[in-house]
C-alpha cells in the first residue's frame, strides 16, 4: 500500500464522490471540496503570474485560516516547494528562516514582519487570486521537493528538513488506513499550520478520508473548547499543556471527541489519568519527527495504553535502537532510536527517506542508512516506543548519566504540578547538578514535597539540586519546551536547593 498519486490529485476522490461535504472549516467560513479546489486553482495560477515555478519556494507568514490551506494546495499544484514562517517569530527570526530558503514569493500576512521584494501583501494577494488563471497542466514528480519543514531550533541555528510529495501524503494515508477514518472524520488541530507537519495532519490527512479539517484559531483551553463543541471535532491533535488546562475544564460540549492526541512532548501518565477523568476519553500518546515526517508512532484507538510509552510505530516505519557504533540492538534494549522504512507487510516499501536539507540553494541528501533521531529509548517486540530523553540532552553528573525526562516525568505526577523541565547547570566538582523548573498548577510548590517524591521513585543521584518555580514554562510553537532557556532561569531566579 501506498499514498496515491500527488496532492495535486488529493482531493479527486472526494470531488467525485461528495463535492459538496465540507473540506475544511476556519475562523472565516467553510469550504466544500468544490469551493476548496476552485480556491486551490485560483492560488496556484495566482502563483504562476508571479513567476513561480516547479522547484522554487513559497513561503507563508499566514494565520491559521482558509487561505493558508488553499495556498499550500496551490503551491503543490505547481511543483512549488512549501515553507511556512511563523507569524510568532521575531523580525530576526522570520528573516534567518526566509534566507535559508531563498523564496520566490512570500505570502504575508499581518503578523510577517518581513520587508523585502518577494513579500506579496494580502491586498495584493486577493488582487491576483481575483484575476488569477488556471496554471499549466503540468506532469509533476511525486518524489521531487515538496515541502520544507524546519526543525524547532532549540540549539544552534533552525535545519530546512525537504521532503517529497510522496512523504507529505503518507502519513495521512497510513493514519487514515490503520484507523478506519472516514468521511465522518472532523479532524480538529490548533497548532499553526506554517508548520508543516500540520498541513500533513490536517488538510492532507482529511482529505484521503474524504472527513472535514477544522483549523483552529485559538490555543487557549476554552477557545479550543469552543472550536470542539462548536464545530462537532471528532479528533483533536494538541499539546500536553493543552491536554493539561482541558483536564482541569470540564466542559460539556466535548462529547463528539472520539480520539484526544498528545504530541510534540511527553505525555505524563497522571495526565492521561485526568483527562479521562474529566472527558471520559484517555489521550492517545504519539512520538513524532520533523525528519520522518510528523507522527512516527501513536497509541491505538482506545483506552489502552502502556505507561511510559509513546504508541505503536506505525506500519509504514521500521524504528529500532542502536548503539553508539551504529549496530542494532535487540528489541526492549536502550539506545539511540533510528528510523527506516518498513520493510515487511502491506506498507512494505511505501516510506522512502528524507531528500536532504536545503542548504546553499539546493538539496543536500541525508546521510546514508537509517535516520538518527537523536533520542535515546527503547522499542518493544510489540513496537511499542518509549523515550528516555533527547540524547544531546542527558546530564552527565559526577560521570553518571540523568536523563531529564525520566525526571520529569516523577515531578509531574505530583497533582501541584502544570509542567516541568529539567536541566544541567555547570558545577565546578561534579560538572553538572540537576536543576528543575517548575510551573504550579495553582497552589505554590513545596519543593521538599517535590524532592522527597523524586528520592522514592529514583536514584539519589538523579533528584534534582536545583529548584525553581515559574510562571509558565518557555515553549515554542509546537508546546515544546525552550530548553537553551532554561539554565538562564535557574541562574535569574531564587533557586532553592
Amino acid at each position: 500500500m501506498t499514498a496515491s498519486g500527488t496532492i495535486a490529485r488529493v482531493l479527486d476522490a472526494a470531488l467525485a464522490a461528495r463535492p459538496d461535504a465540507t473540506a475544511v472549516v476556519a475562523a472565516s467560513g467553510a469550504w466544500s471540496y468544490a469551493e476548496l479546489d476552485d480556491r486551490a486553482r485560483r492560488a496556484a495560477g495566482a502563483l504562476w503570474s508571479l513567476g513561480v515555478r516547479p522547484g522554487d519556494r513559497v513561503a507563508a507568514c499566514l494565520p491559521n485560516d482558509l487561505g493558508i490551506v488553499a495556498a499550500f494546495h496551490g503551491a503543490q499544484r505547481i511543483g512549488a516547494v512549501w515553507a511556512g514562517i511563523g507569524e510568532a517569530l521575531s523580525a530576526g527570526e522570520q528573516r534567518e528562516l526566509h534566507d535559508l530558503i531563498d523564496p520566490a514569493a512570500v505570502l504575508a500576512g499581518p503578523r510577517c514582519r518581513l520587508g523585502s521584494p518577494d513579500v506579496v501583501d494580502p491586498g495584493r494577494w486577493a488582487e491576483l487570486l481575483a484575476r488569477a488563471e488556471a496554471p499549466p497542466r503540468l506532469d509533476l514528480d511525486m518524489d521531487a521537493p515538496a515541502g520544507i519543514a524546519f526543525t524547532s531550533g532549540t540549539s544552534g541555528r533552525p535545519k530546512a528538513v525537504v521532503h517529497s510529495q510522496r512523504n507529505l501524503l503518507l502519513p495521512g494515508a497510513v493514519l487514515v488506513a490503520t484507523r478506519r477514518y472516514g468521511p465522518g472524520l472532523r479532524k480538529g488541530d490548533s497548532f499553526p499550520l506554517t508548520i508543516l507537519n500540520l498541513m500533513v495532519l490536517s488538510t492532507l490527512l482529511t482529505a484521503q478520508a474524504g472527513g472535514c479539517a477544522v483549523i483552529m484559531d485559538r490555543r487557549d483551553a476554552a477557545g479550543v473548547a469552543d472550536w470542539i463543541s462548536g464545530h462537532g471535532v471528532t479528533v483533536w491533535n494538541g499539546a500536553p499543556a493543552q491536554v493539561h488546562d482541558l483536564a482541569r475544564r470540564p466542559h460539556p460540549g466535548l462529547g463528539t471527541l472520539e480520539e484526544v492526541w498528545s504530541g510534540g512532548g511527553d505525555t505524563p501518565d497522571a495526565l492521561r489519568g485526568a483527562f479521562a477523568g474529566a472527558h471520559g476519553l484517555v489521550p492517545r500518546a504519539t512520538y513524532g519527527l520533523t525528519e520522518a515526517p510528523t507522527v512516527v508512532s501513536i497509541d491505538p484507538p482506545g483506552d489502552a495504553w502502556r505507561p511510559g510509552a509513546s504508541g505503536r510505530v506505525l506500519p509504514h516505519l521500521d524504528v529500532a535502537a542502536y548503539d553508539d557504533e551504529g549496530r542494532r540492538l535487540p528489541a526492549g534494549e536502550l539506545g539511540e532510536l533510528r528510523l527506516s522504512g518498513s520493510a515487511g507487510g502491506p506498507w512494505a516499501g511505501a516510506w522512502t527517506p528524507m531528500l536532504g536539507f536545503w542548504e546553499d540553494g539546493g538539496v543536500r541528501p541525508p546521510a546514508p542508512g537509517p535516520i538518527a533521531t537523536g533520542d535515546v529509548g527503547t522499542v518493544d517486540g510489540d513496537g511499542l516506543l518509549t523515550v528516555l530523553d533527547r540524547k544531546k540532552l542527558v546530564i552527565i553528573r559526577g560521570g553518571a548519566n540523568v536523563y531529564p525526562l525520566e525526571v520529569e516525568r516523577v515531578i509531574t505526577a505530583h497533582p501541584d504540578v502544570a509542567g516541568a523541565a529539567v536541566c544541567g547547570v555547570p558545577d565546578e566538582r561534579l560538572g553538572q547538578r540537576v536543576a528543575a523548573v517548575v510551573e504550579s498548577a495553582g497552589p505554590p510548590l513545596d519543593f521538599a514535597a517535590l524532592a522527597g517524591l523524586c528520592r522514592r521513585e529514583l536514584a539519589g543521584y538523579k533528584v534534582p539540586e536545583l529548584w525553581t518555580q515559574v510562571d509558565a514554562l518557555p515553549v515554542n510553537a509546537m508546546g515544546k519546551v525552550r530548553r537553551t532557556e532554561l539554565p538562564g532561569l535557574v541562574r535569574k531566579s531564587d533557586s532553592h536547593s
